[in-house]
């Protein structure tokens, strides 16, 4: 455990949170989203603070003898920078807090850092110049109305059948799978046992919208649809297709059948989902299917 000594803040490092500072800190997160919209930590974040993770470090800021902020860092990627987010409660921002906890931040990881900025908020913008961080990857999210949606019939490819995931039989293909479709992407190539069944566990998660594209019994495409029922919103969560199948057209049927789940099935008004907006080819497909961009997540790192 580190502190700062400042007279009114105070910041802590721990491995592993107990139970009730976690809810603390996701009440903290939901609470400055309220107000900000999108959520300051993602998903993989949010998961790390229920169910520990070797590689995860938590920074905790008190100031006036309650808990205003919050920081992970994730040091689990052995080529990439260690990556880390922030959030400081809304009626504490303009103190100096959300710098403190990002020179802390750079300090944990040896000044070699990416940092992310959801929703690219101004104030983000200028907290990742006073730290001297450098812009290395804009995050679209992009949505579409599903009321009233009208998209062509989907055509498979010969010999390709869709069925849903069965939980207990199919991880181990679909990790597979997974890893040679984004084997440029580390994130979501990297994913491991573990992390599926993080998110398998999750109350969300329903089979019945995992669909998989396969030919005999070999996975070679998928389209895991998620759905945030507050929000009433669906999401194209993971979309995949198998190296060797890409260019006939199972993406674009992947992606059609999981819109109608989401519009038909679910009774969902909209869609939404996350691509790099270096990835042309990719924008350009669901700017065709008629997503547009929403907001816009940012990176920054301490290299240029």
């Amino acid at each position: 455990m580190t502190a700062d000594q400042g007279s009114t803040r105070r910041i802590e490092t721990l491995d592993e949170l107990p139970e009730d500072t976690a809810r603390d800190v996701l009440g903290l997160i939901e609470e400055a989203a309220r107000q900000d919209g999108p959520s300051a930590v993602s998903e993989q974040g949010r998961l790390h603070l229920r169910r520990p993770r070797a590689g995860v470090r938590h920074l905790l800021l008190h100031a006036d003898g309650r808990l205003v902020g919050y920081a992970q860092l994730e040091d689990t990627d052995p080529v990439e920078a260690p990556a880390g987010e922030l959030v400081v409660h809304p009626s504490y921002r303009g103190r100096g807090h959300g710098r403190a906890l990002g020179e802390a931040l750079l300090a944990e990881s040896g000044r070699r850092l990416r940092v992310w900025a959801h929703g690219g908020h101004p104030a983000a913008r200028h907290l990742a110049g006073a730290l001297g961080l450098f812009l290395f990857r804009e995050l679209r999210q992009m949505r579409r109305p599903l009321t009233g949606l009208v998209l062509e019939e989907p055509v498979l490819p010969e010999g390709v059948l869709v069925r849903t995931f069965v939980p207990g039989r199919d991880e181990a293909d679909w990790l597979a799978v997974n890893a040679a479709a984004f084997a440029h992407h580390p994130e979501q190539g990297g994913w491991t046992s573990r992390d599926l069944a993080d998110r398998l566990a999750e109350p969300w998660f329903d089979p019945a919208g995992f669909f998989l594209a396969v030919r005999g019994e070999r996975i070679v495409g998928f389209h895991w649809t998620k759905v945030h029922e507050a929000e009433r919103l669906g999401e194209v969560y993971v979309l995949g297709v198998d190296p060797a199948e890409q260019g006939g057209g199972l993406g674009k049927a992947l992606t059609t059948i999981g819109l109608r789940h989401l519009a038909e099935d679910r009774g969902l008004p909209t869609a939404m989902l996350y691509v790099d907006a270096d990835n042309a080819p990719a924008v350009a497909v669901y700017e065709r299917l008629g997503f547009t961009t929403h907001e816009t997540d940012l990176m920054y790192r301490t290299e240029a």
